[in-house]
């Protein structure tokens, strides 16, 4: 920074703390009637400066307040009153630092952000926004001091994400670590949504009985398969029956072990028996297994309208393409030629392997609906007009994938926490700090 510039910067900061303190001191010193000018009467107070801001009384006694209010609701043992208000005053000048670089960083929250949040935040709770509002308001919180508190919140999230993230690395040996260890072990194996019914047979019943249990069996298990719900089917029919919820693979009972692994989701088992009778097993929901996606080999040419070419002409010279290309024209010639997609085109507008949720809807929808070696009709998406080629199609196993996901998140998770402590300490001590308690 020159010399020059260096001064206008300092300069602007001084003004902007001139005016916030101008500001401060003509909002705390009010008279209280016209006699009394000369004795003007204190509603606040600066407690911090921090940089280019200052932390009010207000502020720390309305944090105080709050969080002692949750912390009784909770149940929670409160600290020494002195703790806690120091613990809360460092809490607000730290936050203070990250406000003010998200300030320098030109970071801001739109309306649209803020109401898509403040709308997550009613579903998590159950409630309809205006719901949300009303319930807000039966507890003496504003609404819209909710929506900056909110919004607050979400500036300092991205502000911890921004800085923090980028100090994270994670190896590919770690990886195999949490893979190996009894919590990924536990998260990353299959769990089963399981009912069944048990229609009793006596240790001593013959072979009528016997058959005549095993035809009840086959007919509810014949009425699962058709929509009816098995635990109450079962027990309108007389028998016994329960949905075991959610169990891992080690928690299945022996009996069950070696046949629910085999079977598909909604799947119903064929009856079988042991020692207490005939069961019946409905799989209504699995988690965690191996899974398979539909992956697609394409090329594509991409045209842009442009102040040369406009959005018809444009469209009409991905028709003419399409049609050179089915007459035999090699598609990759034609892409080299004239694709606009930057990162394809010298590679004859090959995309490579894409999976679902890769590419945007307009273009993954066109190649669904594309047969393999077929070439697509003109389509049009946010980036201009695409005629895409399939080439190929498989089935991918995405499982140890996920699982790798997994395993980077858990460990970024954790490690987020241990280095967000750490850069929070740093700018705090980096920072210039007045407390005047």
């Amino acid at each position: 920074m020159t010399r020059f510039s260096r001064k206008v910067f300092l300069d602007i900061k001084a003004m902007k703390m001139r005016n916030k303190l101008k500001a401060l001191m003509t909002a705390l010193l009010l008279s209280v009637s016209a006699a009394s000018l000369a004795e003007p009467v204190l509603l606040d107070r600066v407690v911090a400066i921090v940089e280019d801001d200052i932390v009010l009384h207000s502020e720390l006694q309305s944090r105080v307040a709050q969080v002692r209010e949750n912390m009784e609701r909770a149940g929670e043992t409160l600290p020494p009153s002195g703790e806690l208000r120091r613990d809360i005053l460092d809490l607000l000048i730290v936050e203070s630092i990250q406000l003010q670089m998200a300030e320098r960083a030109g970071l801001r929250i739109s309306d649209d952000q803020l109401n898509q949040a403040m709308a997550r935040i009613a579903a998590q709770n159950n409630m309809t926004l205006p719901e949300f509002q009303n319930a807000l308001a039966a507890t003496g919180t504003n609404y819209e001091t909710a929506r900056e508190q909110v919004k607050r919140e979400m500036i300092l999230q991205q502000v911890q994400q921004g800085n923090v993230s980028q100090r994270i690395q994670i190896t590919s040996q770690e990886v195999r670590n949490w893979l190996g260890s009894e919590e990924g072990k536990l998260r990353t194996a299959p769990e089963y949504h399981l009912s069944q019914a048990l229609i009793e047979v006596p240790s001593n019943a013959n072979d009528a009985q016997r058959d005549a249990a095993m035809n009840q069996a086959k007919t509810l298990a014949q009425k699962v398969r058709q929509g009816a719900d098995l635990v109450t089917t079962a027990r309108e029919m007389g028998f016994g029956a329960s949905d075991l919820g959610w169990r891992s693979q080690l928690d299945l009972p022996s009996l069950f072990a070696d046949i629910v692994p085999d079977m598909s989701d909604g799947e119903v088992s064929a009856p079988f028996t042991s020692a207490s009778g005939i069961h019946v097993i409905h799989l209504l929901e699995t988690t965690g297994r191996r899974r398979f996606v539909t992956q697609t080999q394409a090329s594509h040419i991409l045209l842009k309208p442009s102040a040369i070419r406009d959005e018809e002409q444009t469209q009409a010279l991905a028709e003419e393409l399409r049609a050179r290309a089915a007459n035999g024209e090699a598609f990759a010639k034609l892409a080299k030629e004239y694709s606009e997609d930057i990162g394809s085109a010298q590679e004859g507008g090959d995309l490579g392997w894409t999976t679902p949720g890769q590419l945007v809807p307009e273009f993954q929808e066109a190649m669904n609906n594309t047969d393999e070696g077929a070439i697509s009709d003109p389509f049009k998406s946010r980036y201009g007009f695409h005629i895409v080629k399939v080439r190929d199609r498989r089935e991918k196993d995405i499982t140890d994938d996920l699982h790798q996901r997994m395993a980077r998140n858990a460990i970024h998770q954790r490690k987020f926490k241990e280095e967000l402590d750490i850069w929070l300490r740093k700018i705090r001590d980096e920072a210039y700090i007045d407390i005047k308690l």
